[in-house]
């Protein structure tokens, strides 16, 4: 692996023309596929297999109008007044008729013919029903609906629209989100000290989500793609394209500083760095591709959309990185006496196993080239650490733990517009609903029944499957049934007494269902439950009975592939139990902010109550993925220097030297991209954000550069013991630059993997 791309590394880097032109070509043609295709998304949440699912799709063909998104209209009448009066009447009665005008618009239906109307008389409900899906609405469909109710508005009354069709409609990435990257620039220029090095890496970090959000965006016509899946790309490929290009472009400076030749430190700092890179990388992939796993289409396509943004990332990490830095020349050389020639230490001893600063003196023990003032603070933190190994893993592990106790009171739903932003329509008119005609109002949920039996039987056994409906605990009212034109199906709409995130909403769902066998034989007819509630509550449970095997295929992959690069049993079990402890940690933020409601004001939470029903799952596949990245950048250097020479204290405390400033550069980054997102409004993405800037700052610093020093410290060499059996078992993979020799006798091929350079 180190002697592929160290090759690459200096192939790029010496046809950096080339390799520039090859990325500016493959960024115009994903420009110009999104230009060709739309780039349209939506947010249907579609669950094949499912009950709700199911009769959704049974709709659709039975129920056409009845089987699209629905908008909710609020009429709601001066204080003093009512909407029952003559003018006010009539003036509803005009803004209805005009309603059922609007584009896609199938039917309309009067408050006053559907009897919905509060009981003090000030506010009316009109139903609107789409001919579409709600990702078929055409663009500014809602917005014609809007400007149709103005003979309500003429009369005095005010209106509001909402409903399903007034949904989440995604993340708008504006100058809060841009936030994140102004921090990024900072963090960079403080770790470079150099405006050159810091510029270079923001430009390939953006180079890279360019290329990977349009070319997902060119699929769209292919592909059913979320407005969520481009946002989530682009908090990861912003977030591990900073990162990776951090990693090589350090490592470079730092053997600049020791004084290598350019071209060979460019291809080295590719061959080593640039695999530590690969695997990080592949561990991200293998994260969100792993969501494929839940076997939910727009979870699939979310954690790919991700998958493609890494891979893009690591690409341009391993080749458009180093032609910059061929075009950069002896200008990224750090001056003598600068930090970076400071930190780098005695390279050329390190490679070759001479006597180290870290090799020979036992932990603790002065050194005359790195006196305590000068030692950079990485090793200075190692040193400390590794001194009481034992009390520090228990103050991370009780600590962590600790904070992660909330996490079991964790409720999950998906979003409606209860959680939309105070000021939207769609939460002002999902309060006013509530307010006037109770919270299940929002969330009406359908039965479906269907018989083979003709109008009237059907009319009769759907009747009673009403009338067993109704007498079920927390139902408010239940309508008469509805049957289509062919007279075969029929629909009950119920109405809850509780919202559609509610637990009792969900335990009514499975009432009727348990009471379904017993129904179906009475009326010889066959039911479903349904609808936007029901679909919610069926992708709830879909996605925590997945979450185990997801976490363990994805962990187990994982796993394998830590055993594989660092040969070891102690480092990727060690890893996993970290991961466990920030990801816990994580989750029992989400629940003390968006449940509990601890700093909600602080953090713009305007509504406590479930979080998304798949942020555990996203959440774990892109904490995973960066805990490894932060593992990898820190063992990766640890176990460098011990294959070359070290003992294994020392190797803790040089490879904490060199990876602490890169991984502290790296976790303040990816915490400023994904506390930039945490400002939006969408009930979404804000709970995902702040999970995972906390969980970032919790791993790298609690967890890889505290809990991973303490326990190899405790380890020693045990630490990387490998059975025998299974080290003839595993291949052999390069990422330490074994192959590459020592630097200062590069030739322009490296050393064979096998073989000890001369």
């Amino acid at each position: 692996m180190a002697a592929l791309l160290y090759r690459l590394g200096r192939f790029s880097a010496r046809r950096r023309l080339l390799v520039l032109a090859a990325w500016v070509l493959l960024l115009a043609l994903a420009v110009a596929g999104v230009v060709a295709s739309g780039g349209k998304t939506d947010n249907e949440f579609r669950i094949p297999g499912t009950e709700s699912q199911q009769a959704l799709d049974v709709l659709g063909e039975k129920f056409p109008a009845a089987s699209g998104t629905s908008a909710q209209v609020v009429f709601t009448a001066p204080e003093g007044s009512t909407v029952t009066a003559d003018a006010a009447k009539a003036a509803i009665g005009e803004a209805v008729r005009a309603a059922a005008s609007a584009p896609q618009v199938a039917a309309a239906i009067d408050p006053f013919t559907a009897r919905t109307v509060s009981p003090d008389g000030r506010v009316a409900l009109a139903q609107v029903q789409y001919a579409v899906q709600r990702g078929e609405l055409d663009e500014g469909a809602v917005g014609a609906l809007d400007r149709l109710l103005a003979p309500a508005r003429d009369a005095g009354l005010q209106t509001v629209v909402g409903g399903d069709a007034l949904g989440t409609t995604g993340v708008a990435v504006g100058p809060k989100e841009l936030i994140g990257v102004v921090v990024a620039l900072i963090v960079l220029l403080v770790t470079f000290g150099s405006a050159l090095a810091a510029g270079m890496t923001l430009l390939t970090a953006l180079v890279g989500v360019a290329v990977g959000l349009a070319s997902l965006l060119s699929l769209t016509e292919l592909v059913t793609l979320s407005s969520t899946a481009p946002t989530l790309a682009l908090m990861i490929g912003l977030a591990v394209g900073l990162d990776y290009s951090l990693f090589i472009l350090s490592r470079h400076r730092t053997q600049l500083a020791d004084g290598d030749d350019l071209h060979d430190s460019i291809g080295r700092a590719t061959g080593t760095a640039g695999s530590a890179v690969v695997f990080a990388g592949l561990t991200v992939v293998i994260a969100m591709a792993g969501l494929s796993v839940v076997k939910i289409p727009f979870l699939t396509v979310m954690g790919l959309a991700a998958s493609v943004t890494v891979v893009v990332a690591v690409a341009i990490a391993v080749t458009l990185l180093p032609a910059l830095m061929g075009f950069a020349g002896e200008r990224l050389r750090p001056k003598p006496g600068s930090r970076s020639a400071r930190i780098s230490g005695t390279h050329g001893a390190s490679q070759a196993g001479a006597a180290h600063p870290a090799h020979s003196v036992p932990v603790g023990a002065g050194h005359p080239a790195h006196s305590a003032p000068a030692r950079p603070f990485g090793e200075r933190w190692a040193r400390i650490v590794v001194a009481k190994p034992l009390l520090t893993v228990a103050v991370i592990v009780l600590g962590l733990g600790a904070v992660a106790l909330p996490a079991r009171e964790l409720a999950l739903a998906l979003p409606d517009n209860g959680s939309a932003a105070p000021e939207s329509g769609q939460r002002e008119a999902y309060d006013e609903i509530s307010a006037s005609f109770g919270p299940g109002f929002n969330g009406p949920l359908l039965v479906l029944v269907e018989g083979p039996g003709g109008r009237d039987a059907l009319q009769q056994g759907a009747g009673q499957v009403a009338a067993a409906v109704k007498a079920l605990p927390n139902v408010v009212s239940v309508s008469e049934p509805q049957l289509n034109d062919q007279g075969d199906t029929a629909i009950v709409q119920v109405v809850p007494g509780t919202g559609p995130t509610a637990d009792e909403t969900k335990d009514l769902v499975q009432a009727i269902r348990s009471q379904a066998g017993q129904l179906e034989a009475q009326t010889g007819t066959t039911l479903a439950v349904t609808g936007n509630t029901a679909v919610g509550i069926d992708v709830s449970d879909r996605l925590g009975d997945a979450l185990l095997p997801f976490a363990c295929v994805v962990v187990g992959l994982a796993l394998v592939l830590l055993l594989l690069v660092f040969r070891s049993i102690v480092v990727p079990v060690k890893a996993a139990v970290g991961f466990l402890l920030s990801v816990g940690a994580a989750f029992g933020v989400v629940v003390a902010v968006f449940q509990w409601g601890w700093l909600d004001d602080a953090l713009g939470v305007h509504t406590t109550g479930p979080v998304i029903s798949f942020l555990p799952i996203i959440v774990i596949a892109v904490l995973f993925g960066l805990a490894m990245d932060y593992e990898v950048f820190l063992v990766s250097r640890i176990r460098e220097d011990y294959v070359h020479g070290g003992d294994a204290h020392g190797a803790i405390l040089a490879g904490s030297r060199h990876a602490a400033r890169v991984v502290t550069a790296a976790a303040l980054i990816m915490f400023s991209v994904f506390a930039s997102f945490a400002t939006s409004e969408d009930s979404t993405i804000k709970p995902m954000a702040i999970a995972l800037a906390f969980g970032v700052l919790a791993d790298a610093f609690l967890v890889r550069m505290t809990l991973v020093p303490a326990v190899l410290a405790l380890f020693g060499r045990t630490a990387w013991w490998i059975p025998r059996w299974l080290d003839r078992v595993v291949p052999r993979v390069d990422i330490e630059g074994e192959s590459l020799g020592r630097p200062g006798q590069r030739s322009e091929a490296p050393v064979p993997a096998g073989q000890v350079a001369p």
